[in-house]
């Protein structure tokens, strides 16, 4: 597991107040706190993955703005497209549901199902470095015949994010 990954199990695992802690030795409360801290886990990673990601948006914004103000417009519209992936991809990471399952939702998510998806969700910030990396290559092929190139890797990746994402559902299920 990251560091980062650590950090947040460390960071939600310290954050459970006195009272919580007192709850979890009587019988059935545990599961019950156990399953809420990897809940919370599970959003403070998604929202750190969104931050990270938005960082990358940010400098794709730049780019484009790079491409503008030397005159390479034909390319701006392939920049936007992974540009717009990308941003789909961030708020569907930010506002994706945090796997509560009350008394009476449809579909419960016990806690194998949180655990994979956490683990799915931890997966995603290795794609943010790809995602990196494909944004330094379109930096370095600028001025370049290699840009064009360049730019569609960048939006093949920002697709594949938008397509992990979309998968994500499909993790709770799996036996």
């Amino acid at each position: 597991m990251s560091d980062e990954i650590e950090q947040i199990l460390k960071k939600v695992s310290g954050d459970i107040d006195p009272f919580k802690k007192i709850l979890s030795y009587v019988p059935g409360f545990k599961g019950y706190i156990d399953r809420q801290t990897r809940r919370d886990q599970d959003k403070i990673l998604r929202d750190s993955i969104a931050n990270r990601f938005e960082e990358l948006w940010q400098r794709i914004s730049t780019l484009q703005r790079d491409l503008i103000s030397q005159g390479d417009l034909a390319l701006v519209d392939d920049l936007e497209s992974a540009a717009i992936k990308l941003r789909a991809f961030i708020d569907r990471v930010r506002r994706a549901p945090r796997g509560y399952s009350g008394l009476f939702d449809a579909v419960k998510i016990n806690s194998d199902e949180l655990e994979r998806l956490y683990q799915y969700d931890a997966s995603l910030l290795t794609l943010a470095d790809e995602v990196s990396r494909a944004i330094d290559n379109v930096e370095a092929s600028f001025g370049s015949e290699g840009i064009a190139a360049a730019i569609r890797h960048l939006r093949t990746m920002a697709q594949q994010c938008v397509d992990l994402y979309e998968n994500r559902a499909k993790v709770i299920f799996q036996e």
